[in-house]
């Protein structure tokens, strides 16, 4: 009769599970953040000294208009170029796969909350890996360029009152539209084209946002310039004749914290104006779906 008592008998012993080290592990983590913000300094340095770095940001935070300040510093610094931005498991949910050997993205994702010393809340981030269409099999597709009517365009950047429009001739040379914050009053010149119109409406509109929020910033006439120069971007409105070449003196001797909050600014007022143009595109389009129904 065959015996298999050796089966019981030749099982390799079983290694004694290690004890979760929680200390190791918060320790880990702190590091990787530690890391982290290092990789946002580091990037904000060459911005407040590099125009093309500078631009650079500003492209990234352009499309990803949703991504903190630090997170679009941090995929400037990595991936310039990334398009659309997931987790190894969400793409791998959607049925895409990141090809083998592929480096992740670093950002930061909030966490909990927790009190701070003084009693006032504030939230700790983690660090989360991602990747870019770029690195997965997905096949990629041009993003469909902007295509929008010229003047639903320009009405929906104006379709917040946060000034008065006036055309006037009596403007400078050179000076296609201004604002005048004394009298609250944004005059444009007439004839314009639509691309110069937009361009000089948005710089402009984002002195009226800051003048209207009472936002104090080192550089009003740069970060109106950024702004315009996002908003061109997001829009599909050409940025011929932008250029970063020159940044202001003083950025290189602003400190890191102290820079982001000026782009930080941008990004808002930014965020802002494109809400409300956002509002107005989706007002358009509940007219033309209300329109061409009734029209069945």
């Amino acid at each position: 009769m065959p015996n298999y008592d050796d089966l019981f008998t030749s099982q390799p012993a079983q290694q004694e599970e290690t004890p979760f080290d929680k200390d190791a592990w918060a320790a880990k983590k702190q590091a990787e953040r530690e890391s982290v913000y290092a990789m946002i300094d580091d990037h904000v340095h060459d911005m407040s000294v590099d125009g093309g770095v500078f631009q650079g940001y500003l492209d990234v935070q352009a499309r990803f208009d949703l991504y903190s300040v630090s997170n679009a510093i941090l995929i400037a610094a990595q991936c310039p170029e990334a398009t659309k931005l997931a987790d190894f498991d969400s793409w791998k949910a959607s049925g895409v796969y990141v090809k083998r050997g592929q480096d992740a993205i670093t950002i930061l994702e909030p966490g909990r909350e927790y009190k701070k010393d003084d009693g006032s809340r504030g939230v700790s981030y983690n660090v989360k890996k991602v990747f870019d269409i770029s690195q997965t099999r997905a096949n990629q597709r041009p993003a469909p360029a902007v295509a929008r009517d010229e003047r639903l365009l320009l009405r929906a950047l104006i379709n917040d009152p946060v000034c008065q429009y006036v055309v006037s001739s009596d403007l400078p040379e050179n000076i296609n539209v201004r604002y005048e914050p004394e009298r609250k009053i944004l005059f444009v010149r007439p004839g314009l084209d639509a691309p110069t119109l937009f361009r000089g409406l948005a710089q402009e509109l984002a002195r009226a946002h800051m003048d209207r929020e009472g936002i104090d910033c080192e550089s009003p006439d740069f970060v109106a310039y950024s702004v315009s120069y996002m908003l061109c971007k997001r829009n599909g409105v050409s940025v011929e004749g932008f250029s970063f070449d020159r940044l202001p003196e003083s950025y290189a001797m602003m400190d890191a914290k102290a820079l982001r909050a000026e782009v930080g600014i941008m990004r808002d007022v930014a965020g802002t104006i494109t809400t409300n143009m956002n509002r107005e595109f989706a007002a358009y389009e509940k007219y033309i779906k209300n329109r061409d129904g009734g029209a069945r």
